[in-house]
Formats: structure tokens, C-alpha cells, sequence
């Protein structure tokens, strides 16, 4: 039970990464306040959570909007008495190809989703911790645009990603006398929703990885149970690859 009775905020919970997470943390003894757009299958959910004997509710809103970050800190304060940690995982790749051709909207709303969402997550979350006394907060991030993992068409998405990176060593440096770890994660390609579901595709994005397939959504989620478990007490500020060896083919 490595996270018995604390409370953990998940965004993106609806599906993918976040859904997986959501389960494995909820077995784990976690209290879960899950995040995402899709009211209906956080629902879902909640409600298989809690047939297991698992403890979870659930805020349906847009991380990109400054407001939700902070109505999911209520939830958690007062369904569950406080925040322990948070699971930032929420995220978008938006529209792909030459950043000539690329429409500003698809530029804003990518960084808005990717970057600025974090600013506002731990705009709320960070004085929740610290009340009591210390906690953890994990970012999804992502291999493009770090360790030289450029990728075509990709500029939007890269650059938010980096920035996260980049966002999350500032925190991790701020509050690690305070008691809160902050740390990225960095999977490789894995099989979500975002990823898509033809052999074809799947096939070419599991060949670029050494270990020659993509990765199961629980398998990211364990990364970030150990980063936001005390086995991870010594760990902050780092971009964690979960990616499949996929850097090392990119360094």
C-alpha cells in the first residue's frame, strides 16, 4: 500500500495514462480526485473505484482553466481533509506539421494545455502541501524536445513539453526545503487514445523504441506511483525517461 490514506489529485483521469493511474493508485490505498473533460466516464470510474473498496471522487473541467486547479484542491481538502500529491497528467499533442504552416491557435492551444495548465496546478496545489507539511507532484512530460528528441512536426508540442521541464526544476529547487518533491516523467510511446489504435502506426512508433514495442498505460502510471511514494523520498527535480530506451537512440 504505497500510498495509504493520502490523497492524490490525477488530471487527464478520463482515460490513457490517467485511468491507469487512477486504478493502480486507488489499489495502492490512495484517496483519488480525479480531473479530466469527460464527466460521464469519470463517473465510471469513480464508480468502479469504489466497488473495489477504493476511495475516489471526481471534478469534470479544463486544466487550462486557472479556476478548476483550484476546485480540485477544494474537493480533495474537503472530501478527503487535504492534498498529499498530485499527478499532473493531463495533456494534448495537437495539430502536427511545419511551424510555417501551423495556425496560432493550435501554437496557444497546445502550450495553454501542456505548460500554462502546469502553472496553474501548482499554483493551487503547492500551498495545499505545504499545510500539510510537505507532499509530491509528478508533470507528464514526454522524450520529444528533451535529450535531443526532436521530432518533425512536432514544434508546439516539443516546445510545451520542454518548458515543463524546465517549469518543474524551478519548483523542485523553490519548495524542496518546504518538503515537496516536484519530478517529471518522460514516457516513450504509449497505447492511449492519443496514439491512436492502426496496427500500422502503432508498428512504426514501437520500432523506434530498443525494447521494440510500446508501453502499456499502467506501466507509466508506475513510474509515477514511485515518485510520488516515500520510496521516492530522495528524488526532485528530475525528468525521469520511462520511454522504452527511446533517448538512448535520440542522444
Amino acid at each position: 500500500m504505497e500510498l495509504k490514506d493520502k490523497t492524490i489529485i490525477i488530471t487527464g483521469a478520463s482515460s490513457g495514462i490517467g485511468a491507469a493511474a487512477a486504478l493502480l493508485f486507488a489499489a495502492e490505498g490512495a484517496n483519488v480526485v480525479l480531473g479530466a473533460r469527460r464527466e460521464s466516464r469519470l463517473n465510471t470510474l469513480v464508480a468502479q473505484i469504489t466497488q473495489s473498496n477504493g476511495r475516489a471522487a471526481c471534478l469534470a473541467g479544463d486544466v487550462d482553466d486557472e479556476a478548476y486547479a483550484r476546485n480540485l484542491v477544494d474537493l480533495a481538502e474537503h472530501r478527503f481533509g487535504g492534498l498529499d500529491g498530485a499527478f499532473n497528467n493531463a495533456g494534448i499533442m495537437g495539430d502536427m506539421g511545419p511551424v510555417p504552416e501551423m495556425k496560432t491557435d493550435n501554437w496557444q492551444s497546445v502550450l495553454a494545455t501542456n505548460l500554462t495548465s502546469a502553472f496553474f496546478a501548482a499554483k493551487a496545489q503547492l500551498p495545499a502541501l505545504m499545510k500539510r507539511g510537505g507532499g509530491a507532484i509528478v508533470f507528464t512530460g514526454t522524450f520529444v524536445g528533451f535529450s535531443n528528441g526532436g521530432m518533425p512536426g512536432m514544434g508546439a508540442y516539443a516546445a510545451s513539453k520542454a518548458g515543463l521541464i524546465g517549469l518543474v526544476q524551478s519548483l523542485a529547487s523553490e519548495h524542496a526545503a518546504q518538503g515537496v518533491r516536484i519530478n517529471t516523467i518522460l514516457p516513450g510511446g504509449t497505447k492511449t487514445e492519443m496514439t491512436g489504435d492502426d496496427p500500422a502506426t502503432q508498428d512504426l512508433i514501437a520500432d523506434l523504441h530498443p525494447l521494440k514495442r510500446m508501453a502499456d498505460p499502467k506501466e507509466i502510471a508506475q513510474s509515477a506511483l514511485f515518485l510520488l511514494s516515500d520510496r521516492a523520498s530522495f528524488v526532485t527535480g528530475s525528468p525521469l525517461a520511462v520511454d522504452g530506451g527511446i533517448a538512448t537512440r535520440l542522444l
